[in-house]
């Protein structure tokens, strides 16, 4: 597995969109994955598998969120490493990697399996749904191994500048995923169940083919399996650098956990609204956060080389590049957005508006994510985390949640008024962004790697 790109030397843009475009189509891919498990349980499913999905598969990825969270630490130390041309130390990175996402797949098993009633009781899970919702949710724990083993492949893979092998990998996992949901829930009607174990068998696919991958192409880097082990040094910094990303991913999910939880109280209908919308969302969020992961490698890189000038360019260029995709998809998601829910949704009409309304929300939020997330990814790219974690919280809990939880006490109470917490939330977060980034810019001793 040679380097893909050489990102400390040449052009910039050019291999910067080389190396996002595969992250682009794994995201979407990855996320068709997902939406792929609502539009089966939507076509053969009742009202109550829906919302039981929604609901699961919410607290699911909160855990996966965090794990992913804690995975750029991975990303960044090894870019770092490989900008500096230390190949035994990337070695050492990879190695404490694994034994640590390998401990904390098993420790998360347990967490999410054994109060699995608990989870579902905390987020209102509909009566109708309540049973479904708690088996959804204990089988995909079984699977969570396999997703922090994933993680860990996929954050060498971005570590590297390898961002075509994570596209194969997702395409085959996603193509046998969606045959399995129509076999499983289509055919033997095993509703939200059926959805959780063909997410399992995925996830476990993908694990398999990384490795195989791996295991047949050159590393660019020194590693032997002696390297599995804790190392203390390496282990201090994929804490320090992940350790931020995982708590806000987790905290920030917690906060979308719990704009659900208040929806769920609004019935049946549009707690199944809005669990298609969260899918929808991550369709039309798709470029500023492919971005966001392919400029926290390439900042990575340069910031090890001690090349932020190049870094800067990046970020410029990202933005540019992701405002034009944020308003193509304001305009159809705020205008036509019941035609991406119909997708999901056929033959429920109530559902469609429920979800078309809460969406609306979403689509202001696209003309403001194209700068978030591409500052967020060249924070993470210069390993300050610390502040991407305390700006996103500040907008989850002191913006997003308050709004949602007044809007929800309006009369008539409004999907779209719910929701305008997230891009109010978004709004504070950039303010804050905007003055940080500034101050990086004055002090330029704050763009150094981590280790020096």
């Amino acid at each position: 597995m040679n380097q893909k790109h050489k990102f400390t030397e040449g052009k910039i843009y050019i291999p910067l969109v080389r190396f996002m475009l595969p992250l682009l189509f794994a995201n979407f891919l990855q996320a068709l994955y997902s939406a792929g498990d609502m539009f089966i349980i939507g076509l053969y499913g009742t009202t109550g598998d829906v919302s039981a999905v929604s609901t699961g598969s919410g607290i699911v990825d909160m855990v996966r969120m965090l794990i992913a969270g804690l995975s750029i630490g991975t990303t960044v130390l090894l870019g770092q490493q490989l900008g500096k041309q230390h190949e035994e130390e990337a070695g050492q990175v990879v190695g404490t990697s694994v034994w640590l996402f390998g401990l904390m797949g098993i420790v998360l098993t347990f967490v999410l399996f054994i109060p699995a009633p608990f989870w579902a009781r905390l987020m209102q899970a509909p009566e109708e749904a309540f049973h479904s919702t708690v088996l959804y949710i204990r089988i995909c724990a079984i699977g969570t191994i396999f997703v922090a083993l994933y993680n860990v492949l996929g954050s060498i893979f971005r570590g590297v500048g390898d961002s075509k092998t994570p596209l194969i990998i997702v395409s085959v996992s996603f193509v046998l995923n969606f045959a399995a949901d129509f076999v499983l829930v289509g055919h033997f009607k095993l509703g939200a169940g059926g959805s959780a174990i063909t997410n399992v068998f995925a996830q476990a696919l993908s694990v398999g083919l990384g490795l195989w991958v791996m295991k047949r192409n050159r590393l660019p880097f020194t590693f032997r399996k002696d390297m599995i082990r804790r190392d203390r040094a390496h282990l201090k910094n994929i804490f320090k650098v992940g350790t931020p990303m995982a708590l806000q991913d987790l905290l920030v999910s917690l906060s979308f956990l719990v704009i659900i939880a208040i929806i769920n109280e609004l019935g049946v209908v549009a707690s199944a609204g809005a669990g298609v919308a969260e899918k929808v969302c991550a369709f039309i969020m798709i470029v500023p956060g492919s971005f966001s992961q392919a400029l926290s490698a390439y900042v990575a890189h340069n910031i090890g080389a001690q090349k932020p000038e190049r870094a800067i360019r990046a970020l410029v260029y990202a933005i540019l590049t992701s405002i034009v995709a944020g308003i193509t998809m304001f305009f159809f998601t705020y205008y036509h957005g019941d035609l991406l829910i119909g997708l999901f949704v056929s033959g429920k009409p109530e559902v469609v508006a429920a979800g078309w309304d809460y969406i609306r929300a979403y689509a202001i939020d696209c003309l403001l994510t194209p700068f978030l997330f591409c500052v967020h990814g060249f924070f993470t790219g210069i390993g300050h985390t610390k502040f991407v974690m305390w700006e996103g919280l500040l907008g989850a809990f002191c913006v997003r949640i308050p709004v949602s939880w007044m809007m929800s006490k309006q009369k008539p109470v409004s999907m779209f008024k719910v929701g305008l917490g997230i891009p109010c939330s978004t709004a504070v977060q950039l303010i804050a962004d905007i003055i940080y980034f500034r101050y990086c810019m004055k002090h330029p001793e704050s763009m150094k790697p981590l280790d020096d």
